[in-house]
């Protein structure tokens, strides 16, 4: 059973927990932009459900079906300790190899563009996982795991990995001998020369000691959190797409066929000497580190809140717990990720008028198809409640936009 849908409201509780807490002890690890951009990415990782895409499922009931060894016995609790330390073990080297080579980071880095470290940054998920994340899970259903039982302890191992990413809980002593602590998780997000590409484990810890990839947090170096080669948006679409068109790139411009082939398995910072220079930046100096950090009006930040919960109950009423069709899942996913697509624009500054009336007619479309279709006749009166609020926010939007431009060009 997967248990993260259920796990989303205690989610959410405890970033509002987190942030009143950092609030009132003025250690506020929180910006509204930065929060948001990575709760809209978590929201929109289930658009790959809406759409039925994803081969894992079947790659695993072949193996389970016909290469499997005996079946383990569910009932025993010995099962489920078992696949879940081997899950761990697994999970491990996933987690490893998507930050070594270029192909599986192009994935993984979606989580780690946040540049503040908080609770919410534990929602910043890719949307893109589906493509290669599950061939490192085929050897569980080769030795027999069941699958309900694989199910079961990847959602609990995800659900443990949400509570280290907080920077309020110090180091715990022995614990963190052996399990992934919210200190040893900051150094993995870090990139600085210290830091960077260290601390794996989802759970345990002891596999980053075992294969040398363990750090520890040193007290005399601050964690910076972020990627090297930043994407300086809030755009979830490009924060998911930006490395594979960085490797689209190198296929075109190398000359080399071998530099071609490579380019899926190369290491995360390759660059052949001899071809086009298409790579991201990848030194680091903190000193001249700034987060990306645009300005907005409360305006924008009260839309783009309405935003992510109207996403966030379509992710989580029509596809994690309901049950839609291709077409059906092909209308929500378009109206999820044009809806973040936007609110990232103003997040980024930037006048989305445009890009806002091409949605709102999209979402009349939406509209006219549930007058159309009788089954579909309950969802007039939502829709047209969310039609009709967003035409509110888009008039306070212009004006708000036009404020802040007239407010900015009359700066020094």
């Amino acid at each position: 059973m997967d248990y993260v849908p259920y796990a989303v409201p205690f989610f959410l509780l405890a970033i509002l927990i987190e942030f009143f807490y950092g609030f009132f002890t003025k250690k506020n690890t929180y910006r509204a932009n930065d929060a948001l951009a990575s709760m809209f990415m978590g929201a929109l990782r289930s658009t790959s459900g809406a759409l039925k895409i994803g081969a894992g499922g079947l790659v695993y009931y072949f193996f389970e079906t016909y290469f499997s060894l005996p079946r383990w016995d569910a009932s025993s609790i010995y099962t489920w300790v078992i696949a879940f330390i081997i899950y761990d073990f697994f999970y491990y080297w996933f987690h490893r190899i998507s930050h070594e080579r270029q192909i599986f980071w192009a994935s993984h880095v979606a989580h780690h563009q946040s540049e503040d470290y908080n609770l919410s940054t534990a929602l910043r998920q890719t949307g893109t996982g589906f493509f290669l994340t599950w061939v490192f899970y085929i050897p569980l259903f080769i030795i027999g795991v069941p699958s309900y039982v694989f199910v079961t302890v990847a959602s609990v191992n995800l659900i443990y990995q949400f509570w280290v990413h907080t920077e309020h809980v110090p180091k715990l002593g022995w614990f963190e001998l052996f399990f992934v602590s919210p200190s040893n998780h900051r150094v993995h997000h870090a990139q600085n020369d210290e830091y960077i590409d260290k601390n794996y484990g989802g759970v345990f810890i002891i596999w980053d000691r075992l294969f040398g990839t363990f750090k520890e947090e040193k007290d005399d170096i601050a964690c910076v959190y972020g990627i090297r080669g930043p994407i300086n948006t809030f755009n979830p679409v490009w924060a998911n797409f930006h490395i594979y068109t960085k490797m689209f790139k190198e296929l075109i411009y190398y000359k080399n066929l071998k530099d071609k082939l490579y380019v899926f398995i190369a290491p995360t910072r390759w660059v052949p000497d001899h071809s086009l220079d298409l790579s991201l930046k990848t030194d680091f100096n903190e000193k001249d580190f700034k987060k990306y950090n645009p300005q907005s009006s409360i305006t924008v930040k009260a839309y783009a809140f309405f935003q992510l919960i109207f996403v966030s109950l379509i992710s989580t009423l029509l596809i994690e717990l309901g049950n839609i069709n291709i077409s059906e899942g092909i209308i929500v996913a378009i109206t999820m990720i044009s809806t973040a697509f936007c609110a990232s624009l103003w997040l980024d500054s930037k006048n989305a008028l445009f890009a806002e009336a091409a949605r709102l007619i999209y979402i009349s479309f939406i509209l006219v198809l549930c007058f159309l279709f009788p089954e579909k006749n309950d969802y007039v009166i939502p829709v047209t409640a969310y039609l009709l609020v967003n035409v509110f926010f888009l008039f306070l939007l212009r004006n708000s936009y036009a404020n802040y431009s007239l407010l900015t060009s009359k700066l020094p």
